[in-house]
């Protein structure tokens, strides 16, 4: 399993594919094997450690079938999808031009092994942390009942994937000539992509 990606748009820099997969860690998980073909669509705690080896936290319902071809799959990817939107080529000082599609992912290939159950409880809150907020009225593990969360931790499946390479490919018009990168950039945040535009304008032509 391999992504196609022109030079042009390769991301290798470590930090800069952290950044990015942190910053959009509700992903993909694809995994095969002998039970098939599987896929779920999953937050992530990426962490990494002192060494700068990269893991990715995650689980799925245990009533998913891919909860049980976990430990059985041969091969996994977990993909992380930025922003993304189309391309006019009227937006283009060059021409001829056709109409493209801007936009930035990650692959991240690994080995799986799966969380015991004190590991999950972690992972539930580190999950609820992270995206609930520390406002005072945040939902947090430890305000529920202990039984309710016995139940729940024993209706999921927690894992981890110990990283062993990571595909970056932010496609964001570095192969276009001129100043039709910029240009591309601020069309996008005029019809309202400033995400986008923004990451373009951080990722520029490299002349």
């Amino acid at each position: 399993m391999s992504l196609y990606i022109p030079a042009h748009f390769r991301v290798e820099d470590p930090e800069t594919l952290f950044s990015f997969i942190s910053e959009n860690a509700f992903g993909t998980l694809v995994t095969s094997g002998p039970p098939g073909l599987h896929v779920s669509h999953i937050p992530f705690i990426p962490e990494r450690s002192a060494d700068g080896k990269l893991r990715l936290l995650g689980h799925v319902a245990r009533a998913n079938p891919q909860a049980a071809a976990l430990e059985a799959a041969t091969d996994l990817v977990a993909i992380f999808q930025g922003p993304h939107a189309y391309v006019s080529p009227t937006w283009y000082e060059n021409h001829p031009a056709v109409p493209t599609w801007n936009y930035a992912v990650a692959h991240v290939r690994g080995r799986l092994t799966p969380l015991d159950e004190f590991e999950l409880r972690d992972l539930l809150g580190a999950l609820s942390s992270k995206y609930e907020g520390s406002g005072p009225g945040a939902w947090r593990i430890d305000k529920v009942p202990s039984d309710f969360i016995a139940n729940l931790v024993g209706t999921i499946q927690g894992f981890a994937i110990e990283v062993e390479r990571v595909e970056g490919k932010f496609k964001l018009s570095q192969n276009r000539p001129g100043n039709d990168a910029r240009r591309v950039a601020d069309a996008l945040e005029a019809a309202g992509d400033p995400a986008l535009a923004a990451l373009m304008r951080e990722h520029p032509p490299v002349r």
